[in-house]
């Protein structure tokens, strides 16, 4: 399952560096697309506000 980022992202890109599909994109929240996340978990293990959670 990929995961998603929630209202806690204070958009600090500590994830985008880390990502290594780049699947996720920059904005007010930054958001992980679905279809190219391989859910590692690498954007889990470095957010440092928690905000990137599994998707349902």
């Amino acid at each position: 399952m990929a995961y998603v980022i929630t209202d806690a992202c204070v958009a600090c890109g500590t994830c985008i560096s880390e990502c290594p599909v780049e699947a996720i994109s920059e904005g007010d929240i930054y958001k992980i697309d679905p279809d190219v996340c391989v859910e590692c978990g690498t954007c889990v293990d470095v957010c440092p506000t928690g905000a990137i959670q599994p998707a349902e």
